[in-house]
Formats: structure tokens, sequence, C-alpha cells
């Protein structure tokens, strides 16, 4: 069973549609009990980082999942949810983000020809030839956001390219990030989303 966090900031119903679509189980839930116990976990998110870290905090959901990432729970961050597995985010002054992973989140820089936000469809280069890697090297997927991820390179998995390097997807052992929406992505984003089952069920088999 993968929950989908809810905490009133993310594309939850649209991301729990896509799953329901593959046939995954699923279920929507704030609860610390059924978090901790899920196989996988995927942490949707759109607005504003500050907003949301706060409304973590207020369901006291920051350390309930900062507990499953340090048990090796398969967690996928979507978007901003992505942004808010890292440790520091700047948007509308500087927040302490849930801290799983190293790194900062910061403004696209404006330049002549590239609107901020990042909106629309944009095309992934595969750092790394893992899972995920190879499913979206060179496949457009949709993005909407005006921050952007740096990170150790180790942790890239894919970039696009919009007047910086953005990683579009991250990884560090179990938790893994998209910056891109997979749920609005077509055929390719269905396609990482059951990808995140199958880690989910490799994960399980090891355990056993």
């Amino acid at each position: 069973m993968i929950t989908v966090i809810d905490y009133d900031t993310g594309n939850t119903l649209n991301v729990k549609k896509a799953l329901d679509y593959l046939g995954i189980p699923n279920e929507l839930s704030a609860e610390p009990d059924k978090i901790l116990a899920a196989d996988g976990l995927i942490l949707p998110g759109v607005g504003a980082f500050q907003k949301a870290m706060a409304a973590l905090d207020d369901r006291q959901l920051i350390p309930v999942i900062q507990q499953a990432a340090n048990n090796g729970k398969p967690i996928l961050g979507i978007c901003l949810g992505m942004q808010l597995l890292f440790e520091t985010g700047y948007e509308f002054g500087t927040t302490a983000g849930l801290g799983i992973l190293p790194g900062s989140v910061i403004p696209i820089p404006k330049k002549a020809g590239f609107k901020v936000p990042h909106m629309g469809w944009n095309q992934n280069t595969a750092q790394r030839r893992n899972a995920f890697g190879t499913i979206f090297d060179q496949k457009s997927t949709y993005f909407v956001h005006s921050y952007y991820v740096q990170t150790a390179a180790k942790n890239i998995v894919a970039t696009t390219d919009y007047s910086v390097q953005i990683p579009s997807i991250v990884q560090q052992n179990n938790v893994i990030g998209m910056q891109f929406h997979p749920e609005k992505s077509g055929a390719v984003g269905l396609a990482g989303l059951k990808t995140f089952k199958e880690v989910i069920e490799d994960e399980r088999f090891s355990r056993n």
C-alpha cells in the first residue's frame, strides 16, 4: 500500500487518480500510524516552501516523515514535495526543510528568454543510468516551479535545461524526488509511478 501524504498543500487527488488508473493500491492520509505502516510514501506538493513546511508542522508530520525515511521506507517527493525533502528553502525567507536529502532550494535565475515560473513541457537528460534515469532520459515531462534544488552531483539522476541545469530527478538510497509532475506527464510519467511501485516491491522483497 502506498500512502499519499495529505497536508492540504499538494496535488494529492490527481496523484491518487494516477495511482488508481495504474491499479496501484493507495490511500490518502495524514495519520502517522498509516504513514509509518505504508509500504511506500508519496509526498506531493504545490505552492510555497514555507507554507508547506508550516502545514506539515501543524499536522506534526515532520518527525513522522523523517522517521519513515530513516527506516528505509521508499519515499517519492513530487514537485514542491521533492524540494521539501532538502535541508533549506529560500522562498519568502529562509525555512528549514525536512533535511532528509542534503542541499537547498533556490530561485530559478531570471534571464532573457526564460519566463519564471518554469511552466510546461521540458526534456530530461539522464545523469545516472538507474531505473528512473533510463525511463526519463530524453523524454519530456511537465514542470511548474519557480525554485530549484542545488545538491551534490551524486544525488542527481536527471536534469532539465532552463537557463540553468535543473535537477529534475534526484535519489539517495530509498528517497526519490521528481521536480516535474509525473501525474501530468502522460505515459512516461505513469511509467515513473509504476517504477516507484516496483522499487517498493523490491524493498519489501529485500526485507523478507
